[in-house]
């Protein structure tokens, strides 16, 4: 891709931006509600996660048992089937224990964090000399990971009722305030941007 290539696909996207601006703006404050609500009730939002999760392994399995049968044998159709069945099985058992299906689902969210908090440290340390203004971040960044996956870890079982609704509640006020801040951008182009960033004019083919 040419420095031109990237020219144009910022400019179409920063013209995209303004003319949805006011769409996007919609959709982060929506977000950022939704968020606030998992948060000041994350243990509804837990199991409500939980059970959303249950019905896309059961509609996933089901669907593809159907295609199964619509196309007949096909090689490898008896790991398919298994497949199918296993999804449709962890669906089921996520609807009709979802509280039980909350607990398992928080147990990963905390290896989870294990894992991305230690991958973060040595990633940091590991680059230090090219990264070395980012480092401290990294490092900080990576020390919170392991913080949070301690305090579900040691929380268990009580943790499950809220670990989830809270992680998710934060991803989503995160993602709602980068939409806002992205339609106000959008809002204050005026004419059309260019290669070189917003507000400024279009480069000449």
């Amino acid at each position: 891709m040419t420095a031109q290539d990237v020219s144009d696909l910022q400019y179409k996207l920063q013209k995209a931006v303004q003319k949805h601006w006011k769409a996007l703006l919609i959709e982060g404050i929506l977000l950022i509600v939704l968020g606030l609500g998992a948060m000041m009730i994350p243990s509804l939002a837990s199991v409500a996660i939980t059970i959303f999760l249950g019905w896309l392994f059961l509609l996933g399995g089901l669907l593809e048992l159907a295609l199964l049968i619509w196309a007949g044998k096909t090689p490898g159709f008896w790991w398919s089937l298994l497949s199918a069945l296993l999804a449709a099985g962890v669906g089921i058992v996520l609807l009709a224990r979802p509280v039980q299906g909350t607990l398992t689902l928080t147990v990963v969210l905390g290896a989870y964090f294990v894992v991305e908090g230690v991958f973060t440290i040595m990633y940091a340390l590991e680059h230090g000399g090219e990264l070395s203004k980012q480092r401290g971040w990294l490092v900080a960044s990576g020390i919170l990971d392991l913080v949070v996956a301690a305090l579900i870890i040691s929380g268990l079982p009580g943790s499950a009722l809220w670990a989830i609704g809270l992680v998710v509640g934060i991803d989503l006020v995160f993602g709602g305030i980068s939409l806002i801040r992205m339609a106000l951008a959008g809002r204050k182009i005026d004419g059309i941007p260019t290669n070189c960033g917003w507000g400024q004019a279009p480069p000449i083919n």
